[in-house]
């Protein structure tokens, strides 16, 4: 302690005056000016704006060398109530106050928070979450009694935010809430700071029962009911260390495997490019090999259709005028006709749900890809267009309007005695003019498909912005009608074939048109007489719209599959597909809508006129049901179609699932929990004789993990986490929820958040957060230490892995999902949605 002291006095006797007047103008100080604003960056973005006097050199000095004075106190008050550290888990606790997430004070360094204050101290403005920082500095400054901060204080408050003590972090927390220095927390401080993590971390929630957790607070810290609480009452709690129960030898044994996993996990590069480009290749091929025979047959057919037609037409009079022109074009025009017949077929819903469900082609066919192999075959046809319109237009045509009257002599038969003059002659034609207005819709539709079109990306004025989204997207596709018509008649017509079976078109054409009419017939009848009873109605927080619906006689379905939903009162015309979260085995239909366009808006709003506005108790749930019979009438008129295939159908294919959804993405996995539950109640009465329903599924374990922004959207699916946790006993279902507007745990701002959601679990069983019986985590999950607890748990066994939601993580996912299967002996296969 004498050393400290020593080291203090010697910093107080090496300043000066004139050292503190270089600082102060360092910092851009003016004695005619009174303040300037600056941010005090405590993490990696900016928090908050503080006002800094300027005051004259020798204030300055006096201020410092008080400061100094009353640090060097403090440390030495703080060392002598200094707890054993040993004994009360400090190390723990530490990952539950860390004011700076995931960085240190050798990782960001004091070198970059100078040049930082340098920089804002002229520049700086009001940023995010300025109420947490505003706080935080006042409490580093309330004990120094001045309302100002120089360079040299900041440097003070860096080692106290960055340090590794426990005590000092803990100091400064209860500071946060202790402001009027009595060293006690009174019932009203709790409250704020409360209200102020809440605020923080966008959890509207826990504000409105600010009352109740504090309550909870007290009652738990303030057992003789003084009013108020002390520094080491919050250390006792914040210093909990986990159940030692929990660990036993089997425990023990997966701790060394994860440890051994984490070392055959580290990346390695091969050094032989050779050897790594073959292993490479390698991996590609067993992961990708379904989608490399279908597209290697599909450009074998293209390229033998091109090169028969090419070849046909080069020993053809035709060809010594025209030349490789003509043989071009018709080989690209045979081409045409195979992809305009064949990219009917990925679109073929019913077709394709019956092949999936009732044959085993799903094991050698990529059904799952069937969008996207529409989208390559329209590519392919995009390249065919092109060929075929250029060899005509910048080739043929002008080679035969300049040929010679003995050049021309072979093609008299085809254009006629008198040789075309100018290019008005091809277009008016039929021929011509049919091709031009096929090109044209071709090119809409192609261009309106696009997702920034069809998703309302693009930054246009708004009267050109009414014909994107998915309105033109579907009135364009629909064009398809008019463009096989005018390819008929375009094929009928062509110059150089005269003869009925010449004309190929039509044989292409005929068997996938007729199963696409056949398709979109049954959708119509079907649709028809599937009128739909609505039973239930809510509209969550996040604009979420809940329908629960009579299922339709002889409606049978698989969990993961999907409807399309019709409702006359929005458009009589337009179709939308939504997953099934209701389970094969309800006596319901339900799906989950989220607004995110025209229609959807435009449905909620139908259905929000007819529900009952929220109580206290349900933080803006609207709901309406069947029971409530003055809204019977009122409900909109639904169609529905379907079910149709999906890749999370073949869950039942795995002993072993991993549900992963973003958001409203987690529709189709929440069937699935249901369909698990349902499996697992049955089970149970089964084994209790109360049924002799023998329907038991292949999954032995499930894994959810359900990421979404907003707290309210934990609500959408509330029950069936309380289904889960009430009947689930024996742990088949493991639930993780992540709410990542929070704050990471170890951030200070999200600290008394977990603190509270740990005594309120503890305590009632429900979590704070979501209003469920399941604890909700904060921020993202680490997905490779998802994937490694799976592999842990699971060895030498597949693993489904089953994705909903935005694009974001598809690349994660799938590439963590193929590294543990070459790496372990555990197997993931990785599916996701395509809507």
């Amino acid at each position: 302690m004498e050393d400290k002291q020593e080291k203090m006095e010697q910093e107080m006797e090496s300043w000066s005056e004139g050292d503190i007047t270089s600082r102060c103008e360092a910092t851009g100080s003016d004695d005619s000016e009174d303040c300037v604003e600056i941010t005090l960056d405590i993490r990696d973005d900016s928090l908050g704006s503080l006002k800094l006097e300027k005051n004259k050199p020798m204030a300055v000095l006096r201020s410092v060398v008080s400061g100094k004075l009353k640090t060097m106190v403090k440390s030495l008050s703080l060392s002598s109530r200094r707890l054993d550290r040993c004994k009360s888990g400090a190390m723990f606790a530490l990952r539950g106050l860390r004011f700076i997430t995931q960085n240190d004070a050798v990782g960001r360094g004091w070198d970059e928070v100078e040049k930082r204050f340098d920089e804002l101290a002229v520049e700086g403005r009001m940023a995010e979450s300025s109420e947490f920082v505003n706080e935080l500095f006042e409490a580093l400054v309330r004990r120094r009694g001045t309302t100002s901060i120089s360079k040299t204080e900041l440097f003070d408050f860096w080692e106290q935010i960055a340090g590794d003590s426990f005590d000092a972090r803990l100091q400064i927390f209860f500071d946060m809430v202790d402001k009027d220095l009595d060293g006690r927390i009174t019932g009203e401080e709790v409250k704020e700071i409360i209200a102020l993590s809440a605020s923080s971390n966008q959890l509207s929630r826990i504000q409105e029962k600010v009352d109740e957790y504090a309550a909870l607070i007290m009652e738990e810290l303030d057992p003789d009911n003084l009013g108020y609480i002390e520094l080491y009452n919050l250390e006792t709690l914040l210093l909990q260390v986990p159940s030692q129960s929990d660990i036993s030898p089997s425990s023990e044994n997966k701790r060394a495997l994860s440890k051994m996993l984490s070392q055959k996990l580290i990346p390695t590069k091969e050094r032989n490019p050779l050897k790594r480009f073959a292993r490479d290749i390698k991996y590609f091929f067993l992961e990708n090999w379904k989608r490399i025979w279908v597209l290697t047959l599909w450009i074998s057919i293209c390229i033998a259709l091109f090169t028969w037609k090419f070849l046909q037409y080069k020993r053809r009079a035709v060809f010594e005028v025209l030349g490789s022109c003509v043989s071009v074009a018709k080989g690209s025009a045979e081409t045409l006709k195979f992809n305009m017949a064949l990219i009917l077929l990925p679109v073929c819903r019913n077709t394709i749900t019956w092949l999936r469900t009732n044959s085993k082609l799903g094991s050698v066919v990529p059904f799952d890809d069937n969008i996207n192999f529409h989208k390559v075959i329209a590519f392919g046809i995009a390249i065919g267009v092109g060929l075929h319109a250029i060899s005509h237009l910048a080739c043929d045509f002008p080679r035969l309007l300049h040929a010679k009257y003995v050049e021309y002599e072979p093609v008299k038969k085809f254009f006629g005695d008198e040789r075309p003059d100018n290019y008005w002659w091809f277009v008016k034609g039929t021929d011509g003019w049919t091709g031009v207005t096929m090109v044209v819709l071709m090119v809409i539709a192609y261009a309106l498909a696009q997702s920034w079109f069809r998703r309302n990306r693009t930054s246009l004025p708004k009267t050109l912005k009414r014909l994107t989204g998915f309105n033109a997207f579907w009135y364009s596709h629909h064009l398809f009608v008019i463009v096989y018509v005018l390819l008929i008649v375009h094929s009928y017509f062509i110059y150089l074939s005269k003869k009925w079976y010449e004309k190929t078109t039509w044989m292409y054409l005929a068997v996938p048109t007729i199963l696409y009419a056949c398709e979109r017939l049954i959708r119509l009848f079907r649709s028809g007489s599937k009128a739909v009873t609505i039973l239930k109605v809510a509209v969550y927080p996040g604009n979420v719209l809940s329908l629960y619906m009579s299922k339709p006689k002889g409606f049978k379905y698989r969990s993961g599959q999907y409807i399309y939903v019709n409702c006359s009162d929005v458009s009589p015309f337009q179709w939308h597909p939504f997953s099934i979260t209701s389970a094969s085995g309800d006596e319901f239909l339900s799906i989950h809508i989220r607004t995110l366009g025209d229609w959807t808006s435009q449905l909620k709003c139908l259905f929000s006129k007819v529900c009952q506005p929220p109580s206290t108790s349900q933080s803006g749930l609207f709901t309406a049901d069947l029971v409530q019979a003055n809204n019977i009438t009122r409900f909109p008129r639904l169609l529905i179609d379907g079910p149709y295939g999906a890749p999370a159908q073949d869950y039942r294919n795995y002993d072993v699932l991993l549900l992963v959804g973003l958001g409203i993405g987690a529709t189709p996995l929440i069937s699935i929990l249901k369909d698990v539950l349902n499996n697992i109640k049955n089970h149970k009465s089964i084994e209790e004789g109360t049924s002799h329903n023998v329907n038991r599924s292949n999954t032995k374990r499930a894994y959810f993990y359900w990421v979404t922004r907003e707290q309210g959207s934990l609500e959408w699916f509330s029950e069936v986490m309380n289904e889960v946790a009430e009947y689930d006993s024996e742990g088949i279902i493991e639930l993780h929820n992540y709410c990542t507007s929070v704050y990471e745990e170890g951030d200070a701002r999200s600290a008394l958040i977990t603190m509270l959601q740990s005594l309120h679990h503890a305590k009632n069983g429900i979590d704070i957060v979501s209003g469920t019986r399941v604890r909700t985590h904060f921020a993202r999950p680490d997905w490779r230490s998802v994937f490694k607890h799976v592999a842990v748990n699971h060895i030498n066994q597949r693993v489904g892995v089953f994705y909903c939601g935005k694009s974001c993580i598809i690349g994660e996912l799938k590439g963590l999902a193929q590294d543990f299967s070459r790496k372990t002996s555990t197997k993931f296969e990785f599916h996701k949605e395509n809507f």
